[in-house]
């Protein structure tokens, strides 16, 4: 992927032989560098920006724009500020009889620990609260493939503990193919089955680390700090046990 310049006839280079595959029902990380293009590679891959060269498909046909079957959680916000809670989970259901529509809404309310609060607007409701609403209306639809850009990067880190948790016993529920990019390693290690390390621009991948440790995760286990490691040193840093904290106190030396 290229980008024009600011000189006529310049081009920036984006993104640079970039080869990647994604199983069926897999949570795949994507981590690297700030700015090295890795919410530019997930809209390539949502369609909604076109490639430079190259090809992108799902099940063999190639992608050329958005599809319906493949839902986007956006780094922002994004539910709907004029429609309560019920209302956003199933804004995509309005061609489903009332019935289905009611059961499923309630269905996905329960699933993302939302009782309680159906007719609530967004604007009564806690950061990560919000959230969980954009997360059920994903699911709502019954999607094969859910994007997540950054989901959690704008709540404190105790919601993010949580809604990580949460994500990931949802996940292991449904069953989605969930392709997932964090600024976060300890996120993706703490998520991924497998983790896309990603270069500094003109970005490629890296490394393809696996994750395979048992869910729910012990973030101080040996092989999660193995594995967490493995992913700083692919990115040219270094992690160590700093002061102690809810985090565990862990400091980089970049």
């Amino acid at each position: 992927m290229t980008f024009p310049g600011k000189r006529a006839g310049e081009t920036v280079p984006v993104l640079e032989n970039v080869s990647l595959t994604v199983n069926r029902g897999e949570f795949v990380c994507i981590v690297g560098p700030s700015g090295c293009g890795k919410s530019t590679l997930l809209n390539i891959i949502a369609g909604f920006l076109k490639e430079t060269s190259g090809t992108v498909a799902v099940e063999g046909a190639r992608v050329t724009g958005p599809n319906p079957r493949r839902i986007f959680v956006f780094q922002e916000n994004g539910v709907f500020p004029w429609l309560t809670v019920e209302q956003n989970i199933g804004f995509g259901l309005f061609d489903k009889p009332v019935n289905i529509r009611r059961d499923t809404v309630r269905h996905y309310t329960a699933m993302v620990g939302l009782d309680g609060f159906e007719k609530s607007y967004p604007r009564e409701l806690s950061g990560g609260m919000r959230q969980r609403v954009e997360i059920a209306r994903a699911l709502a639809t019954n999607p094969d493939i859910i994007y997540m850009d950054e989901p959690f990067g704008a709540l404190d880190f105790i919601t993010r503990l949580k809604m990580r948790s949460d994500l990931v016993n949802i996940w292991q529920s449904e069953k989605k193919t969930v392709l997932f990019v964090t600024h976060d390693i300890e996120e993706s290690v703490h998520l991924a089955d497998r983790v896309l390390v990603m270069s500094k621009r003109p970005a490629t991948i890296k490394e393809i680390v696996p994750v395979d440790l048992p869910r729910p995760r012990d973030m101080d286990s040996p092989g999660y700090i193995q594995t967490r490691d493995r992913i700083f040193h692919t990115m040219g840093m270094t992690a160590k046990i700093g002061e102690t904290h809810v985090a565990g106190g862990r400091t980089l030396v970049v």
